[in-house]
């Protein structure tokens, strides 16, 4: 059996950890301003109140926004499908696991995206391995907090090294 997409999100698997963290101010995308890490006032357990109605309704920077599967992952990855909601204490600690994978998805990505380059044989098999690391690996919130200082700054000095490939994107979409 095949394993799903891991930047496949799926708000029904969620806990509607990007109604509580992220932040907006109020503007042409959000009809009022919210604090990170404060429910959105939309925001019914979780589910949104206006969700048929969110870009009518001055809300189209949350209809565009996709946290790119990272909150599905972390309620049931790291959480096991427990919630903020059943389980208060865990808020914060939910948010920083957010947060945090969100930086792994944004990775899983890019790396992704690097497929369509000219890699040599060395780069292809760091770029898979990396991928195996940020998609098979079953996270911990501790794991997803140390993230930062180790695996990503280890993809991003990979990133890095692959300047002379974007170069060439750029060069050739001229």
């Amino acid at each position: 059996m095949s394993q799903p997409d891991r930047l496949k999100t799926d708000c029904s698997r969620c806990a509607a950890l990007c109604c509580v963290m992220l932040a907006f101010d109020k503007g042409e995308d959000f009809g009022f301003d919210k604090n990170p890490c404060e429910p959105c006032r939309n925001l019914d357990t979780h589910k949104c109140k206006i969700h048929d109605t969110l870009a009518q309704d001055g809300f189209r920077g949350c209809v565009a926004y996709d946290c790119l599967g990272a909150g599905n992952r972390v309620i049931q990855e790291v959480f096991g499908g427990t919630s903020w909601q059943s389980e208060p204490r865990l808020m914060p600690v939910m948010m920083e696991a957010f947060s945090a994978m969100r930086e792994v998805h944004k990775r899983i990505d890019l790396l992704r995206a690097a497929a369509i380059l000219s890699l040599d044989p060395d780069e292809e098999q760091r770029r898979l391995e990396f991928l195996a690391q940020l998609e098979d690996h079953p996270w911990t919130a501790s794991e997803l907090n140390a993230f930062e200082f180790g695996l990503a700054l280890e993809i991003d000095v990979y990133f890095h090294g692959m300047e002379k490939h974007l170069n060439e994107l750029v060069s050739a979409a001229r």
